[in-house]
C-alpha cells in the first residue's frame, strides 16, 4: 500500500467523524432553538400577576409581625428570668 492512500483514507474518516458530529450538534442548537421558542410562550402565559405577588407580601408581612411579636415576648420572658 502506498503511504499517500493511508493519509487520504485517514484524513477522509477523520473528516467524516467531524462532519457526523458537527452535524449533531447543528440539530441539536436547532431543537434548543424550537423549545426555547416554545418555552418562552408558555412563560408569558403563566406568570404571576402583580395583584397576586401583592397580596403574597401582605400575607408575609403578617406572619413576620407575627413571629417578632412572639419572639418579643420570648425575650420579655427570657428577661424576667435572669432578673430573679
Amino acid at each position: 500500500m502506498d503511504w499517500q492512500f493511508l493519509i487520504n483514507v485517514g484524513a477522509g474518516s477523520l473528516l467524516a467523524i467531524g462532519g457526523w458530529f458537527a452535524r449533531q450538534l447543528w440539530d441539536s442548537v436547532k431543537e434548543l432553538k424550537k423549545e426555547i421558542a416554545d418555552l418562552r410562550l408558555h412563560v408569558s402565559e403563566t406568570y404571576t400577576k402583580k395583584s397576586e405577588v401583592e397580596t403574597l407580601k401582605v400575607d408575609m408581612d403578617k406572619r413576620f409581625d407575627r413571629l417578632e411579636q412572639m419572639i418579643s415576648r420570648l425575650f420579655d420572658k427570657l428577661d424576667s428570668k435572669v432578673d430573679k
